[in-house]
């Protein structure tokens, strides 16, 4: 799983300013100003006894303040203490007491004044308190005597500390004491039992008291515990009591469940706000009950419920008022429950609503403080001004006091004062200073004077302008030097001056110029804003699954603002790589080699800059080859079968998919292992089938997808009882190895099917359809019987039984086979040939009869040659071929024949033994078929009109020639094919010169060979006639224009042109792939162009990569050279199986000559090829 997490820096910086929004206008610290509490003590201060003590008090103003403390409620003099100091430039207390002094002695309520010419700020009242870790009371610790199943309360009883201690149970030998629904401590320390068991018994029960504040633990004296069971409280009476008497404990009881604590059906709680609520329910019964807790009326808070102490503390973090309520603690066994019902109470110390805000206001104005504070009950809102009560306050007339509101009008500099609000109810107390100001100041922008903001796109910037002055400033916003005021949705205005941009772009960059204005004033300044290009991860690392020994890599490419300088760190689990070599950090990619299973884990790469940081994560999963299973179990042993279960070992993060169950038999075959069986890999548990006298062992193997673990262990031996054999040997067969015997052969059983000593096997034999009794013979554990003096293949029954010492199996099932078969004795008569066409015969014969085969007929075998060529006359050497047809056919196909050629074949009887005699040689011709291409085509002796052509006849006449066919036209400038002219040759003829050519002309040129059947596959040339020297020599001699230096700029200038125009003519040509000339080849096919006949084996398709054939207009109309459907109705059945050749599905011999055949010339202008720069520059010339 990845994930990507962008963080912006200017998100912090927004948070930071929404906090300034939020409090009150800071005074610059050259102002007047009164004095302001920056720091100081909390209110319950609890100190170590052993340390100074040291209580804060830190204020600002101007001029600073001076400082005084009050203990108890009366002026503390420091300076007739010599423990107590006063640090410089400040109000904090240090109180000595490191030599001698005692913390006891300086425990009181201290509260801290600041004051200066304006003022007078107050602290909260700071209570010193020295913590306490008191020891343990001397007592005597009883030992607890209690019968097994009864309850138990072990009680802590801890000295009362400052703070409280934390309590926990321990034995002597510091070690925790294990606690579970049975067994647990409650909340006030002590540990209850719901029942005791005979385990519970020892003499170490302590209880530990930790006190945190001074780092000490105090014990209790060990509490020793004796649980007395049933069994050995009857024996211990019996002992004691006559025969007579018959007495004894009661048996072990159960009850149903009572509450340990709290006691009684109800309870009240009390709790304040924003503290954590603790409930607690324990209960004791046997069986050990079981508790629950609900809110009567409503639902446990949702995200703020936890159930602790195994479900016996209910606790609610951070209560209101809402939580406040009735909650039930339900203890409950099989035997029934009880419950207890809690009325929680929330009360509230006070709470701010609005605290109040320092003011500033220029003379004249008018202004408000605000105190308003709540809590349950109401607190009471009480004001003071300068420390002392507003009540016995020299008066302000600009002053009017409205409850928790202070309303001043018109006032002046004399107005100037520190006021406390107090909100106190009976659960504390909130104390709040707020001063008003009263100042008449221009305005002061604080902000540093071209301050450079730098933020991610599309994240929002925050430009600032923190002011002063009084009355308030406005603020105004300019973008770069002369820009107008910004305004607008794009923007939002802070009450603090701050500019924020919601969403920056990169346009946003600039510099952008505040304004601040009041009454005695202006000021501005400068800031600067650049936007930078996010970092990103562009190719993130990728969940892998790897073996465990095996290598990964995770890559980590990112991109970034060029400015920017990114960093990359990668993590596991979110923590540090492991310090160890196998990790290798490259630039993008983080390999570790030599994989192990602690590598296991998540990997994040973290790419971070100084504005944004990105990841991605991935996951990697070392996975292997499950370990094996172990503790192999034999159990329900009976004769037949057994019960083998085993324990799964891990499956290294591939679950296991099924487990192997292999046997070895150390009887018959001892360290062979053999397969018995499979399971699925949830299953651990197998019921197997076993097999007379065998003495088995078993292995299991589990498999993953990785691969199959090594094998367990070796369960115990476990021998099985001999019996009959259960069956019979299989692949019972009867064959003859010569003419006059039988072979009867079969697969023997192997050792553990014998299911006994002494295996023997029983073959019985007879003559089939002729009345003969069986024929028996016992023989040794082999695997075949001959039996001689058989007549020739003739049906035999036959059977084979399986026997040991203790039996026969059961009776086996018959078979048939034959005797030994011989060669046939005749040839098939009447064989017929009949040519279908010039590469394709279809051969009848007649079947002999079957009792002449002597065997199975296996079919028919034909041997077929080529005698010699008709038109070559001459003989070649004879390669005979061979095809054979299986079954009792009475017809084949001879295909991949050559045209024109003569031919001979017999045909043979074939069956297991072999070949029966051939038939007479049967003699037949193949006719006529299209010739292949020239086997050469030249072009030589160019002149102006024209041009000298030379071929060689075909390599494959395939008949009589009768003519050669030349076609050729003309290819213009613009590489448009000019009118087609035609040429009919006599065969006889090698070459041919063509004159009345037009000078300085590329032509092209398609030539094929013709015989009585048509005409065959063409070969095509291009050449040019030469350029006319005496129009040469005529512009040679016009030297006034040509020397002449502007004609020969202007004619390099049109060279320069045209050849431009041919670039680009040539780019748009080849940019589609077929060009315009292809296309209408495409659309006016050749009809004198056909792919071949069926009779010359070959196929007229071609490809588009063969563009040197011209077009010929007209519709594709069939010729009379195309073979009809008729001539070839034979099934692909009728074709044999070769022995010296193959052939393809149609019949064609694989191998034979197959010419690509070009398409014909076109007339008018149409171009048959690309278009080249060369190909231009030759025409243009």
């Amino acid at each position: 799983m990845m994930t990507k997490k962008t963080i912006s820096a200017s998100r912090a910086s927004l948070i930071l300013f929404l906090c300034q929004m939020i409090t009150a206008l800071e005074v610059p610290l050259d102002l007047s100003q009164p004095p302001t509490i920056t720091q100081q003590s909390p209110k319950d201060y609890i100190v170590d006894p052993r340390e100074n003590i040291v209580i804060q008090c830190e204020a600002k103003g101007k001029p600073p303040p001076s400082f005084s403390w009050t203990r108890n409620g009366t002026h503390f003099d420091i300076d007739k203490d010599a423990r107590v100091t006063v640090k410089p430039n400040s109000g904090t207390l240090v109180i000595n007491i490191m030599n001698g002094g005692k913390a006891e002695a300086y425990e009181g309520v201290y509260q801290c004044t600041a004051r200066n010419e304006r003022g007078a700020a107050i602290s909260n009242n700071i209570v010193i308190r020295p913590s306490r870790s008191p020891l343990w009371t001397k007592e005597k610790v009883e030992p607890k005597h209690v019968r097994e199943g009864d309850p138990l309360v072990l009680h802590c009883s801890p000295p009362v500390g400052l703070p409280p201690p934390i309590i926990f149970w321990m034995d002597n030998s510091f070690q925790r004491l294990p606690q579970n629904e049975r067994v647990s401590q409650g909340l006030n320390g002590d540990l209850y039992f719901s029942n005791v068991k005979p385990e519970d018994t020892r003499e170490d029960y302590i209880c530990y008291a930790r006190f945190n504040h001074t780092q000490t633990i105090q014990q209790k004296q060990p509490i020793s515990v004796k649980v007395f069971s049933m069994d050995s409280l009857n024996e211990t009476i019996s002992a004691n009591l006559s025969d007579t008497d018959f007495y004894g404990a009661k048996p072990l009881t159960e009850r149903r469940p009572t509450l340990l604590t709290p006691v009684g059906s109800t309870s009240n709680k009390v709790e304040l706000r924003g503290n954590v609520l603790l409930l607690e329910c324990i209960a004791e019964g046997l069986p050990t009950p079981v508790v629950r807790w609900i809110k009567e009326g409503g639902e446990l808070p949702i995200n703020r419920t936890f159930f602790e102490n195994f479900k016996k503390t209910l606790k609610i973090i951070e209560v209101s008022e809402a939580d406040s309520g009735k909650y039930k603690c339900v203890a409950r066994n099989p035997l029934g429950s009880t419950h207890h019902t809690i009325t929680v109470t929330v009360k509230a110390a006070p709470y701010w609503i609005t605290a109040p805000r320092n003011l500033v206001l220029s003379p004249g104005e008018d202004g408000t403080l605000i105190c308003r504070a709540n809590g349950n009950p109401k607190p009471n809102i009480s004001w003071l001004t300068n420390a002392v009560p507003i009540a016995i306050a020299p008066e302000d007339p600009s002053r009017k006091v409205d409850g928790d509101t202070i309303i001043f009008s018109d006032v002046q500099e004399r107005s100037s004062a520190v006021y406390q609000c107090n909100a106190s109810n009976e659960y504390g107390y909130l104390l709040a200073n707020a001063f008003v100001n009263v100042l008449a100041e221009p305005p002061r922008i604080l902000t540093p004077a071209n301050k450079l903001y730098q933020v991610i796109a599309n994240n929002p910037a925050l430009l600032d302008c923190a002011f002063f002055g009084s009355p308030v400033p406005e603020i105004e916003w300019f973008k770069g030097v002369k820009g107008s005021i910004l305004h607008g949705d794009l923007y939002v205005f802070h009450d603090n001056g701050t500019l924020e941009i919601p969403v920056a772009q990169k346009d946003s960059t600039g510099t952008y110029t505040c304004v601040a204005r009041n009454k005695l004033g202006n000021v501005q300044n400068e800031v600067h804003l650049e936007v930078k290009d996010p970092t990103m991860i562009i190719k993130q690392p990728e969940y892998k699954i790897i073996q465990r020994g095996g290598q990964v890599s995770f890559e980590c490419t990112i991109k970034h603002d060029p400015t920017l300088i990114p960093t990359i760190t990668w993590l596991k689990n979110n923590g540090e790589l492991p310090d160890d070599e196998r990790f290798i950090i490259h630039k993008d990619s983080l390999a570790i080699m030599n994989i192990t299973d602690k590598d296991d884990g998540t990997y994040t790469c973290v790419a971070n800059t100084t504005l944004d940081s990105v990841s991605a994560s991935a996951v990697l999963t070392v996975v292997d080859r499950p370990n094996p299973p172990f503790d192999l179990e034999l159990t329900d042993q009976l004769e037949r079968s057994i019960q083998l279960s085993w324990i799964p070992g891990y499956d290294n993060n591939s679950p296991i998919t099924n487990f192997v169950i292999e046997y070895e038999d150390g009887m018959h075959e001892p360290g062979v292992w053999h397969y018995q069986t499979e399971v699925r890999g949830t299953q651990t548990t197998v019921q197997l089938k076993l097999s007379p006298y065998v003495n088995y062992s078993f292995r299991v193997i589990a498999v993953n997808e990785i691969g199959r673990s090594q094998p367990s262990e070796a369960s115990e031996q476990y021998l099985t009882k001999a019996a009959n054999p259960d069956e019979n040997p299989s692949g019972v067969q009867g064959i003859g190895s010569e003419p006059d015997n039988l072979v009867i052969i079969w697969e023997p059983l192997k050792g553990f099917q014998s299911n006994g000593p002494g295996l023997q096997y029983k073959v019985s034999w007879r003559q089939k359809d002729v009345g003969d009794e069986w024929t028996s013979v016992i023989v040794a554990n082999v695997s075949k019987y001959i039996v001689s003096g058989t007549p020739t293949f003739v049906p035999y029954e036959m059977k084979v039984q399986a026997l040991n010492d203790l039996g026969y199996a059961p009776e086996p099932a018959e078979v048939i086979g034959h005797s030994g078969e011989d060669l046939p004795m005749v040839a098939p008569g009447n064989v017929q040939v009949h040519t279908v066409n010039s590469t394709l015969a279809k051969v009848h014969w007649d079947p002999i009869p079957l009792k002449t085969v002597r065997g199975h007929l296996q079919g028919y075998r034909i041997y077929y040659w080529k005698v010699q060529s008709l038109s070559k006359r001459r003989r070649r050497h004879v390669e005979k071929k061979i095809l054979t047809f299986s079954g009792n056919k009475t017809h084949g196909m001879l295909p991949g024949l050559e045209p024109y050629s003569s031919y001979k074949l017999n045909v043979r009887v074939v069956n297991g033994k072999g070949e029966g005699p051939a038939s007479p040689d049967r003699l037949f011709k193949t006719p006529e078929g299209v010739p292949s291409s020239p086997s050469f085509l030249k072009i030589t002796n160019p002149t102006l009109d024209s041009l000298t052509l030379e071929w060689g006849p075909p390599t494959h006449p395939n008949g009589v020639l009768i003519a050669y066919t030349l076609k050729f036209q003309p290819i213009n400038s613009t590489h448009e094919l000019g009118p087609l002219v035609e040429i009919r040759i006599p065969a006889n003829e090698t070459s041919l010169i063509l004159s009345n050519l037009n000078y300085s002309t590329r032509y092209k040129f398609y030539f094929y060979a013709q015989t009585s059947v048509g005409s065959g596959s063409q070969i095509t040339e291009e050449a040019v006639t030469i350029m006319d020297e005496g129009k040469l020599a005529m512009a040679s001699r016009q030297v006034d224009i040509a020397t002449q230096g502007w004609f020969i700029g202007l004619m390099c200038a049109v060279a320069l042109l045209i050849l431009i125009l041919l670039i680009v003519c040539f780019i748009r040509r080849n940019k589609g792939g077929k060009y315009p000339v292809k296309e209408k080849e495409d659309a006016h096919a050749d009809p004198e162009i056909q792919p071949m006949k069926e009779d010359d084996g070959t196929f007229g398709e071609y490809s588009d990569a063969e563009d040197h054939k011209p077009l010929k207009k007209g519709s594709r109309t069939p010729s009379d050279r195309t073979v009809k459907k008729e001539d070839s109705d034979d099934s692909l059945v009728d074709y044999g199986e070769g022995v010296n050749g193959q052939f393809n599905e149609d019949g064609s011999f694989i191998g034979q000559y197959s010419g690509k055949k070009e398409k014909e010339p076109a007339e008018g202008n149409e171009s048959s090829e690309a278009p080249s720069p060369v190909n231009a520059m030759n025409s243009f010339v």
